[in-house]
């Protein structure tokens, strides 16, 4: 199937305008009601949700440069944020080895498979 320009525009404006119609007025409950997800996947929120289909959105406009400067720009506010966390959020509860998963064991699972192949 080919695509026109402004057949994808008009879904991605459409699909943007039922999102933030959905999104635009949650509460601070909303925002940490758990996903449907299976059991083998790690909980997800209402947040977790949009900050992904953000990231993806935003992965598709930028060049090479950009996403190397975003990359270090989103670990050093990471880090912050990590240095922030209170006490609880890292000893609150029994969690897996590799957690936080998408801090590190991801990102190893992804350098090591997938990059680190793709250059030897």
């Amino acid at each position: 199937m080919r695509h026109t320009r402004e057949e994808v525009i008009q879904r991605t404006i459409q699909e943007f305008d039922l999102l933030d119609q959905l999104v635009a007025n949650l509460s601070e409950t909303d925002w940490q009601n758990p996903l449907p997800r299976p059991e083998t996947k790690d909980p997800w929120t209402v947040k977790d949700a949009l900050a992904h289909i953000t990231h993806w959105k935003a992965d598709v406009i930028r060049s090479p440069q950009e996403v190397l400067t975003w990359h270090h720009q989103v670990h050093a506010d990471m880090l912050t944020a990590l240095s922030a966390a209170p006490d609880d959020w890292f000893t609150g509860k029994d969690r897996r080895l590799g957690w936080p998963n998408d801090l590190a064991s991801h990102v190893t699972y992804h350098r090591v498979k997938d990059i680190e192949q793709a250059l030897v």
